[in-house]
């Protein structure tokens, strides 16, 4: 299994705006092979960023999913919200699961590489 994790850096004034592209997202990812789920953290310290966290079965299907249609599809909104209301480039980053502790039988996920993200800029999901 791996998580993605994309930071994203939210200028209070449009936090609201933020938000409400989540609670109405096209919500493409939710059939995906491979995929299980996907969480938008809240920072509670001003300055921090959004997370938008998903896991998934496997490093392959996170990969078809970054290749897909309905990636392109799902991140059509991703430039809606004005340049001003994001205070810093977004952070992509891939974690490995290495433990779970609610599945004591799951095998690691193998090591694999850094992302090679080539799509557009991901500013929302």
């Amino acid at each position: 299994m791996i998580t993605a994790a994309n930071r994203i850096y939210v200028a209070p004034e449009f936090a609201e705006q933020f938000e409400e592209r989540f609670r109405t997202r096209s919500g493409l990812v939710d059939g995906m092979p491979g995929f299980i789920w996907n969480k938008v953290l809240r920072p509670v310290k001003p300055g921090d960023p959004y997370v938008v966290l998903t896991l998934w079965e496997s490093r392959s299907a996170f990969d078809a999913w970054v290749q897909s249609d309905e990636f392109v599809k799902g991140h059509a909104r991703s430039g809606t919200l004005p340049s001003e209301a994001f205070t810093r480039k977004n952070q992509l980053e891939l974690h490995e699961v290495l433990l779970d502790s609610s599945r004591p039988d799951l095998e690691p996920e193998p090591r694999g590489e850094a992302i090679a993200f080539h799509g557009p800029e991901v500013a929302e999901g």
